[in-house]
């Protein structure tokens, strides 16, 4: 078939015959052969001395516009390299996905600029975002692993200590069991200087038996307490890792009277745990709390008696290495502007009862916990700076017990 051109074109007298054959022959160029691409992708071939690159991209012509058959055809070089993106380096130009170049690593995080504060009365930052970048700060890579470490290492020695709390175990015995049971499956034995910051016991283990409401424990020198068949015993341990604490609480009761009151217990605490989440008013969860709460009653030597939602101890919020925050969920309806916050780790606890609903304080001490704010240039004695020291190196903010001190020497 004879060759076309467009209509109305002229060839100047000047232009050679060879033209029009020649732009029929030779095809246009690939953007890899014209240079517009500067680097070989990753997978792509590139041969030695781009030798091959144009290769058969024409052909040489005669005078007549016919190709040269005479001419002799380079051979290609069979020894291809194929040219690969090194691990973590972008091509050029960019065409290598992030997820290959990071790995599922995060990726870098740009310049963070400061609001201009140039008048110490006018804060643009307020102290919702202050909370905010200070709760994030905290949320790491590993936030979510070690309070799922710390939850399962819970559950586990719940469910031992359920199965041996009967009666006539004394509470030494019980609280024992807890803590062996934390500390063996943290691998974390708390003896050495700083291992029982990395991970175990957050709190003492509360034991606390029928009118004692909370924060009771076993101390050395101390009368044994043992538990009997007509007790109602709060079981409340936690577990931390690397300071995230799994704070978790529950009731053992072998009357039968008893039982809407745990049930009373639980209903309410499933309820403000649904209620619970980000930008939810702490004074409605605790309404919802206190109704649940008190629409349950039990009956005791052939008397009713209705369930009340306790006062005076409250659910709260967890900060690293503090089993208490600055935010409180009551168990009663309250008049309170606080909102739970991105970020914010709750205990949603709840204390039902069929007294006065009123708690005091009683005679004991449950257990320590270190000020990191108060001063201690007043401390002169040796033995009080070396106490310190070793409360410190061992337990900084978390709170500790006689029996835990004595344990490490």
């Amino acid at each position: 078939m004879g060759s076309k051109t467009p209509d109305d074109y002229r060839r100047p007298p000047s232009e050679p015959s060879t033209r029009a054959a020649t732009g029929i022959i030779n095809p246009p160029k690939s953007a890899a052969a014209t240079g517009l691409l500067h680097g070989a992708l990753e997978g792509e071939d590139e041969d030695e001395g781009g030798e091959a690159d144009n290769e058969n991209v024409g052909a040489d012509l005669k005078p007549d516009g016919l190709p040269n058959s005479n001419k002799r055809k380079k051979k290609k070089n069979k020894n291809k390299k194929k040219k690969r993106v090194l691990g973590g380096q972008q091509s050029t130009p960019p065409r290598v996905a992030l997820d290959d170049l990071f790995h599922n690593r995060p990726c870098p995080e740009g310049e963070i600029v400061d609001y201009v504060d140039n008048h110490d009365k006018l804060r643009r930052t307020m102290a919702e975002e202050l909370r905010h970048l200070s709760t994030m700060d905290n949320l790491d890579d590993e936030f979510l692993n070690d309070y799922r470490k710390a939850a399962e290492v819970h559950r586990q020695v719940r469910h031992h200590v359920q199965t041996i709390a009967n009666p006539g175990i004394s509470m030494t015995q019980l609280a024992q069991e807890i803590e062996d049971g934390v500390r063996a499956l943290t691998n974390h034995q708390g003896l050495e200087t700083g291992d029982a910051l990395k991970a175990g016991m957050a709190f003492p283990t509360g034991l606390c038996l029928n009118n004692v409401a909370a924060h009771w424990t076993p101390n050395p020198g101390a009368k044994e307490v043992v538990l009997h068949h007509d007790d109602v015993l709060k079981v409340d341990f936690a577990v931390h890792v690397n300071g995230r604490i799994v704070d978790s609480a529950f009731t053992v009761a072998f009357n039968p009277r008893y039982d809407n009151l745990l049930a009373a217990a639980k209903a309410a605490t499933n309820t403000g745990l649904r209620e619970a989440g980000i930008d939810a008013r702490i004074d409605h969860i605790s309404g919802a709390i206190q109704e649940v709460m008190e629409s349950y009653e039990v009956e005791i030597n052939r008397k009713v008696i209705p369930i009340k939602a306790v006062r005076g101890i409250t659910g709260h919020n967890i900060l690293r290495y503090k089993i208490h925050g600055d935010k409180q969920v009551p168990f009663v309806k309250t008049q309170s502007n606080q909102r739970m916050e991105e970020g914010d780790v709750f205990a949603i606890e709840t204390f039902g009862t069929t007294g006065k609903a009123y708690i005091r304080e009683d005679v004991g001490v449950y257990g320590y916990g270190r000020n990191e704010h108060a001063s201690t240039a007043g401390l002169r004695e040796a033995s009080v700076k070396s106490l310190l020291k070793t409360i410190d190196d061992n337990f900084g903010t978390l709170v500790f017990s006689r029996r835990y001190l004595e344990r490490i020497g």
